[in-house]
């Protein structure tokens, strides 16, 4: 008989998540306790932009026109006990306010109320990112207010937002902490279609498992604030840090991925999580081993200051008081709608402040940006915004802002200068264009 399948948590990695299962072939029942994303779930929309997720859940959503019907939401935890064979947590672990370290409350709270309902032959797998030690600790949950028989693995989440249903559906490597073959074998069997595609299966304990996730990041994070380090010697030297980055991106050991330099990173993930493993190492007694991701995290923070002062040299004497300015982007990566710890939004909201007359455009992230800061001004198109502005800052590397007609632009602008924060225009056609073109780690022509 074919495995059931249920989500706990139906956010960002949970709606992915049950939507690719469901894509899978699977029957799939996901569950939430906000009844407004039942709701929105149900009638196949997202409360996130992530590029064919909607689509999926259009394609899966009982009762939905032409669809499989394999994927249906609930609020019900008896029901969900009842009806999965395996259960993915996929709950959110923000960072603890006013701490470094990981609020587990969400994970915590959504094995409690699962536990009681499971049948003695479930399996619970978490995929939520959480502290080392955590499956340990949350197996001696099940053990006491589960039936005999439950299991527990762990199978840490990759997914890139922009990218998550291509990462779920075909993911680079899937890793699973298990400790016995029955939950091993459960999990190949979830996972049937991307290995047999050759998607290598990584099978380990516990605290690897937990640990293959945070190290990730933080090995991410650290090359970003590398060449976003190298970008301040090269300005201090008078080198181009994009040169430097080709040149040393050829080292097969070293790579060309993320190394653009610019205003760094943001997002709910990279932020949180390498401070997150920096607390659970002190209290592990490890703390020396990380203290290197302190000065990542300072390096990173560092950017969006910088580029607040290349603004205002830019602008000459009197700094922003005055001045138009106009900011595109507005997420922290381009292809989604996240703004959670957006650098592009951190840049606007301090020149904001420092009496600059803002204004913003994203082609995706603008109602959750006017949520987070109403008092910056928003413009419905690149145009818009960029009408009468002294100076335009570039901060979230859309494509759509590639393709830009800087000659177009520049009709409308009332200074032709531009400050690049993420590398990615072509400096040259922009200078074609009669602009002043200045990006981080770069010389000034």
């Amino acid at each position: 008989m074919a495995l059931k399948i249920t989500v706990i948590g139906t956010g960002y990695l949970g709606a992915t998540h049950a939507a690719a299962m469901a894509e899978l072939g699977f029957e799939v029942l996901g569950l939430d306790v906000v009844p407004e994303k039942i709701e929105m779930l149900s009638a196949g929309r997202v409360p996130m932009y992530e590029p064919g997720l909607e689509e999926l859940l259009h394609k899966h959503v009982e009762g939905l026109p032409g669809s499989t019907g394999r994927l249906r939401f609930t609020m019900d935890w008896a029901e969900v006990g009842e009806f999965g064979d395996v259960h993915f947590v996929c709950t959110n672990t923000p960072q603890k306010h006013g701490e470094y370290a990981c609020d587990m409350s969400y994970v915590n709270s959504a094995f409690a109320s699962l536990a009681p309902h499971l049948r003695s032959d479930a399996l619970v797998v978490g995929k939520s990112t959480v502290p080392v030690g955590s499956a340990a600790r949350l197996k001696e949950v099940l053990a006491t207010q589960a039936p005999e028989g439950v299991e527990l693995a762990w199978n840490p989440e990759f997914l890139r937002e922009g990218f998550a249903v291509q990462d779920t559906l075909h993911p680079d490597r899937l890793v699973v902490g298990v400790e016995s073959e029955r939950a091993e074998k459960l999990l190949r069997e979830v996972y049937a279609v991307p290995v047999a595609e050759g998607s290598p299966f990584v099978v380990t304990d516990f605290p690897t498992a937990e640990l293959v996730k945070t190290a990730a990041n933080s090995f991410l994070a650290t090359k970003i604030s590398f060449i976003n380090a190298m970008a301040e010697v090269c300005e201090a030297a008078d080198g181009d840090v994009a040169k430097l980055a080709e040149a040393i991106g050829y080292d097969e050991r070293i790579g060309p991925k993320f190394l653009r330099a610019g205003i760094g990173f943001g997002g709910g993930c990279l932020p949180k999580d390498i401070r997150a493993f920096m607390a659970r190492a002190g209290e592990l007694g490890a703390d020396q081993a990380l203290t290197f991701l302190r000065e990542v995290d300072s390096i990173n923070m560092r950017r969006r200051g910088h580029m607040v002062e290349l603004a205002r040299e830019a602008l000459g004497e009197g700094g922003f008081l005055g001045c138009r300015v106009a900011v595109l982007g507005a997420t922290f990566k381009p292809d989604s709608d996240d703004v959670r710890d957006s650098p592009a939004l951190n840049v606007a909201g301090q020149i904001h402040l420092q009496g600059g007359q803002v204004t913003v455009y994203d082609p995706k992230g603008m109602a959750n940006a006017r949520r987070v800061f109403p008092t910056l001004g928003y413009a419905d198109s690149a145009v818009d915004a960029v009408r009468g502005a002294d100076v335009v800052l570039h901060l979230t590397e859309w494509r759509e802002f590639r393709e830009l007609d800087p000659a177009e632009l520049g009709e409308v602008a009332a200074r032709r200068l531009i400050l690049d924060g993420r590398n990615a225009l072509d400096a040259a056609k922009w200078r074609e264009a009669g602009w002043t073109y200045r990006a981080m780690g770069r010389p000034k022509a």
